[in-house]
């Protein structure tokens, strides 16, 4: 559940996420301070809860709420204050609760797990992943009993692919219709949008998910909650490791073997190659950091398959092949370890008429 934060007091704002945060199933996508901030965010990002102080500085925090409301009917309403007097008054946002600070951790679950209820039903099958995407290496949806989503036209899973990209963010139509449509003219791109965006709804619908999927005149949204994602999961993942040490090596293993191609490779996705190539520079600098820890605390074997992997993704990438050299080094493969520079020599000088560099020749010299 993506959940807002409003209130002029950062303290405040701290404290409330800390709370939350240790919540399962909450996702904290804002902390804002002021009136302007929070209409120019909710405009922005897919919200489900809401968190507003009564007073906002000079601002209503009333005001405010019902500001919200027209923005976004289904957005669940919490006003957190020091004023009981207000109660009354806050009612006529049709507010999910009114917390009075101190604010205790089971208040807040209850408040989240009755705005749960009220978005997406009760019962532990709406609470779980409905769908799970795997994007890297090729693109497959599937339901909760791992069969593949039927797709009405090829048009319905590109808008919902770039709707993923989008990660739970408003999308503008111009810029769909610039994306996906652009070899549509006119009022035909739209209609082609129109079509691709009723055959994704009726897909959603048939795993009860058609309400993710929101749109204004302008803009199109969908909410990932009920949606597991291999490219988030992975950045997500990948931001734990700042340093790479024998408590989280099994784990930088499997986060390694998690990135099986880049994002969405089988497919002709021109709007997607800037965050596929930002992607894949996160996974290829992540994976030579385990092979430099790999080879540092000899273990050989799998530095040696994960630098294969990398220099099959880049032949020409000096790094990588170092990288393997270093392994085939280091388990006294003298064959291996020749024919890798010679073959990575001969490639260089082939595609870009060029030695290597004399750092690569000079400790390739040395052994």
């Amino acid at each position: 559940m993506n959940v807002l934060l409003i209130d002029d007091e950062q303290a405040m704002l701290t404290a409330l996420s800390q709370l939350l945060s240790r919540i399962e199933g909450v996702v904290i996508v804002g902390m804002v301070r002021s009136r302007a901030e929070a209409v120019a965010f909710a405009h922005q990002h897919v919200v489900d809860l809401v968190f507003i102080d009564i007073k906002i500085a000079e601002d209503s925090g009333l005001t405010l709420a019902l500001e919200l409301r027209k923005m976004n009917a289904d957005l669940n309403i919490v006003f957190v204050t020091s004023h009981k007097e207000f109660a009354l008054d806050a009612f006529d946002a049709y507010p999910l609760d009114y917390i009075v600070k101190p604010i205790s951790r089971k208040r807040l679950e209850e408040t989240v797990a009755r705005g749960r209820a009220e978005k997406f039903g009760s019962g532990n099958a709406d609470r779980s992943k409905r769908l799970t995407v795997a994007s890297l290496g090729s693109l497959q949806i599937s339901s909760e009993q791992g069969d593949p989503l039927k797709w009405m036209s090829r048009k319905s899973q590109e808008l919902f692919a770039y709707l993923l990209l989008c990660r739970g963010n408003r999308a503008s139509k111009v810029r769909i219709l610039e994306d996906i449509f652009h070899d549509r003219e006119g009022k035909n791109s739209e209609l082609y949008l129109n079509t691709a965006l009723y055959q994704l709804r009726r897909t959603l619908s048939t795993h009860g998910m058609k309400a993710i999927l929101v749109s204004d005149r302008e803009h199109y949204q969908m909410s990932l909650e009920l949606i597991k994602i291999d490219f988030i999961e992975f950045e997500e993942r990948l931001s734990a490791f700042h340093t790479i040490d024998e408590n989280n090596e099994e784990a930088a293993l499997a986060l390694e073997k998690m990135y099986t191609g880049d994002l969405f490779e089988d497919k002709p996705y021109s709007w997607a190659l800037a965050e596929s190539e930002r992607l894949s520079d996160a996974y290829e600098a992540f994976a030579k950091r385990l092979v430099k820890w790999l080879l540092e605390n000899n273990q050989i074997r799998q530095a040696v398959q994960i630098s294969k992997r990398l220099v099959r993704r880049n032949e020409l990438d000096e790094e990588a092949n170092m990288l393997l050299m270093q392994g085939f080094a280091a388990s006294k493969d003298r064959l291996a370890l020749q024919l890798q520079y010679k073959q990575y020599e001969a490639l260089l000088k082939q595609e870009l008429d060029i030695q290597p560099s004399e750092e690569l020749a000079e400790w390739y010299g040395r052994l």
